[in-house]
């Protein structure tokens, strides 16, 4: 593992670390090989929940495409953590996966897996090394803020209101999605009452709402559109443009290949109220080549039957023409080609927060030092997805949390090097 940067400090120094999701723990893993005294609080029964949850259809932890594409995921947030991604590279995460006795291997998207695609085994080994460096774990302890103008750490236990006093704290809170697994967002009001500026939070990886008709809701709720190409352009009128698989809701669409658009989406809507998004129905097919097997006469071949016979369309994608077009669509054959490769959908809105993957917005990083230590509260440091920042599913996110997590450690570690308390 690249912890070079880690030497030890001169006295026992204790550090607060609130929220055990990987920041939290790669955090307490930092600080604990240096002899610091650990003690880290969550709110929920045991810690590490989303990133079980995450786990579920795979754990994807990083990805291995060239590093300069890699940060490129990050969008306009690239300049504040290309440094941090570069100091813990996803080589780096594959070395530490392998420290705690977890092989990994590249899978054909890139996308980098434990060997045995699962978080559990993991987070155990993990768990287990910090309990073995001295890490103290404390949980059902739900964080309030601080004490008056005090840096006492407030917290609400099952056993009431206790006080916590440390020589610096590391807040790694999670933004606002899957609030049921304890990331809800309840720490902006309190860190913007100390003056830190906070980046309202956005749904991230997130699906859309359409307005589907009745029919259409109860019959293909839950079918997966597959095979299907995306694109519009943004509005800075930059095409997207890319090929992959949608699911329908009841309310609309998901999916990952709207997610890696989910952004950009997100702001389209923001900016004029809705977004229209354009699918390819048959990528394999060229226009031309449609255009003609289905300008031949039909005999007494039923629609559907045409439709499937020599376009491949059939079912929720034949549903979905039956749903975006007007019947006389259907008896033009130049038309009906066209939106079989160019479908328009109207997106009307993101879903809520609480169902998208992860959070846009956050504590911004103009709020923070080149440690992500708070320009306002010194010792008070922030890192994973509570900050300012989002990308798109396929490792990149778990990815950043562990270095922003690794960072913010450091930062502490230096912090209690320049000022120590006790």
């Amino acid at each position: 593992m690249n912890f070079d940067k880690i030497t030890h400090t001169r006295r026992k120094s204790s550090v607060a670390i609130i929220g055990g999701g990987p920041a939290g723990l790669m955090a307490a893993e930092v600080l604990s090989l240096a002899d610091v005294k650990v003690n880290l609080y969550d709110a929920m029964p045991s810690v590490g929940r989303k990133f079980l949850m995450a786990g579920k259809g795979g754990m994807n932890i990083t990805h291995a495409e060239d590093f300069d594409v890699f940060l490129s995921r990050y969008g306009n947030r690239r300049p504040a953590i290309e440094p941090i991604l570069t100091d813990f590279t996803p080589s780096n995460v594959r070395q530490w996966l392998q420290a705690l006795g977890i092989s990994s291997f590249v899978g054909s998207s890139g996308r980098v897996f434990p060997d045995d695609m699962k978080a559990a085994p993991l987070l155990r080994r993990w768990l287990q090394r910090l309990r073995g460096a001295g890490v103290g774990f404390h949980v059902r302890h739900q964080w309030t803020g601080w004490r008056d103008d005090t840096n006492l750490l407030c917290f609400a236990t099952p056993q009431g209101l206790i006080e916590v006093e440390a020589d610096a704290v590391i807040l790694a809170l999670g933004g606002g999605s899957w609030p049921k697994l304890g990331s809800t967002g309840a720490w902006l009001p309190l860190l913007q009452a100390q003056g830190i500026t906070v980046a309202p939070l956005k749904p991230a990886n997130c699906g859309f709402d359409c307005q589907w008709s009745e029919y259409f809701q109860e019959r293909f709720a839950g079918h997966a559109i597959k095979s299907v190409g995306l694109d519009f352009t943004d509005l800075k009128s930059v095409a997207f443009a890319k090929r992959g698989e949608i699911m329908v809701t009841q309310q609309g669409l998901e999916g990952g290949l709207l997610y890696t658009a989910s952004a950009a989406l997100r702001d389209i809507i923001a900016d004029q109220g809705y977004a229209t998004i354009r699918l390819d129905l048959a990528p394999d097919r060229s226009l031309a080549w449609l255009t003609n097997a289905l300008s031949l006469p039909r005999g007494k071949l039923s629609l559907a039957n045409m439709l499937r016979k020599r376009a491949g369309i059939e079912g929720v994608k034949a549903a979905l023409l039956r749903e975006a077009l007007n019947p006389d669509d259907f008896a033009a054959p130049n038309k009906l080609a066209a939106n079989i490769k160019a479908l328009p959908i109207k997106l009307l809105a993101a879903r809520p927060l609480a169902e998208a993957i992860s959070t846009a917005g956050g504590v911004t990083f103009e709020a923070l030092d080149g440690q992500l230590m708070s320009t306002v509260k010194p010792g008070l440091f922030c890192a994973g997805e509570m900050l300012d920042w989002e990308a798109p599913t396929g490792g990149y996110l778990l990815s950043f949390c562990l270095a922003s997590g690794r960072a913010a450690g450091l930062g502490a570690l230096a912090w209690l090097q320049q000022c120590p308390h006790g």
